[in-house]
């Protein structure tokens, strides 16, 4: 089961791929609702190092940033294969 927990916003890492599906009006809109609501559903991220890689959440990563958030609320994703 993972555990919820508050990630550096600085040490997420996303992906180039990932960048590119980035559209301003969502990150806009969700610093909205994020400022009446909260964060409501939690990121997804790997361990990679140092860092943490982002997998889910661009636009809620974005707008917390947009917020002047220093952690975001996520979920560590084991990447390992088995």
């Amino acid at each position: 089961m993972m555990k919820r927990e508050n990630f550096p916003v600085a040490n997420i890492y996303v992906p180039v791929k990932r960048r590119t599906t980035l559209v301003q009006a969502k990150d806009d809109e969700l610093a909205a609702a994020i400022l009446k609501d909260g964060q409501t559903t939690p990121i997804l991220v790997r361990v990679d190092g140092e860092r943490f890689v982002l997998i889910e959440g661009l636009h809620r990563l974005e707008a917390a940033k947009k917020l002047g958030e220093t952690t975001i609320a996520g979920y560590r994703v084991d990447a390992r294969k088995h």
